[in-house]
């Protein structure tokens, strides 16, 4: 998910009460929920970055180091302020033990949210580079931020006043965890809904079906599947018309995959090339008339987000491998 998004779901878990465990409680939730986002400085590589985002700082090593690392640095950031006097007053005491634990539980929050949309997480790295993917959220949810900032506003109020300031964090963490379990209901639908009317439109059974969240319309879902060569997308309103469908796409299909020409496999030994691969799920391979190749991920099959996600592999190169 966006850093906003991580940010205000350590906020909104604060105002559930846990920022009173300790001193400091609030800032270490929201750095602990942004903290395994610090792969992000790979971003420099480009294409190649997809072969490290996601990965180490997001798997059970780091899970367990960045947590007591990020405790260490308020404890001491706390003392410092003490020595110059500079500590305010209000403050709570810093409690160490639970200061950890709210760092542990910001820092486990942050892969439990990227899990949830259908860029994908490696849950398991450095012992397995296997991704893994929720397909149920938007990577920007435009609802999400409504709640979370709306929530946190309305708790904050009540906290200012001497209201139950817990119970409405409460309200909001509930509201959260309903919109994506009914997300996560909702993808399952279509994935099923796709993969049925694959088998009756072109006889084929679909061996993947990815129901692609989409910006705004939680109710609507990217319908991609691939099996026996070929692939296919499209677009599903889960309302049946109810409410609009915001990104409708037109039905295109079936199409060949593509990825069987012996060219792909010798130029994967380039490093754009290999770390694409290794990230994309949902491979094709398009052969451009210049006899260049050009591979994208269904997932990021639109026009705005392609050229961003695709490589390319030049005449020679496939020629020369």
């Amino acid at each position: 998910m966006d850093n906003l998004t991580h940010s205000m779901i350590g906020a909104a878990l604060g105002q559930a009460g846990l920022k009173k465990l300790s001193g400091l409680g609030m800032p270490t939730l929201i750095i602990a929920a942004n903290i395994p986002d610090l792969d992000a400085a790979c971003t420099v590589y480009g294409i190649q970055s997809l072969e490290m985002r996601r990965g180490l700082t997001h798997g059970p090593i780091a899970m367990l180091v960045l947590p007591v690392l990020l405790t260490a640095t308020m404890i001491g950031f706390d003392r410092w302020q003490a020595r110059r006097g500079k500590r305010p007053e209000a403050r709570a005491p810093v409690r160490p033990w639970h200061l950890l634990l709210l760092a542990f539980i910001g820092t486990l929050s942050h892969p439990a949210f990227d899990w949830l949309n259908s860029y994908g997480v490696r849950l398991l790295e450095p012992f397995s580079s296997r991704w893994f993917y929720g397909d149920s959220i938007f990577i920007i949810d435009v609802w999400m931020w409504a709640m979370l900032i709306g929530g946190f506003l309305w708790s904050r109020r009540a906290e200012r006043r001497g209201g139950d300031w817990r119970r409405r964090g409460g309200i909001v963490v509930a509201a959260i965890s309903a919109y994506i379990l009914g997300n996560g209901v909702l993808t399952g639908l279509a994935e099923a809904q796709t993969a049925e009317r694959v088998r009756a439109d072109y006889g084929i059974t679909p061996e993947l079906v990815v129901a692609n969240p989409v910006p705004i319309a939680f109710w609507q879902r990217e319908t991609l599947w691939r099996g026996e060569g070929q692939r296919g997308s499209g677009s599903l309103n889960l309302t049946g018309g109810v409410l609009p469908s915001l990104f409708a796409e037109p039905e295109r299909g079936p199409l060949p995959i593509g990825m069987d020409d012996p060219r792909i496999a010798a130029a994967a030994r380039d490093p754009e090339v290999r770390a694409f691969l290794f990230w994309s799920r949902m491979p094709f391979a398009e052969l451009r008339a210049d006899d260049s190749i050009v591979i994208g991920d269904q997932r990021f099959g639109n026009p705005m987000a392609r050229g961003r996600f695709s490589v390319r592999i030049p005449p020679e190169q496939g020629a020369a491998q």
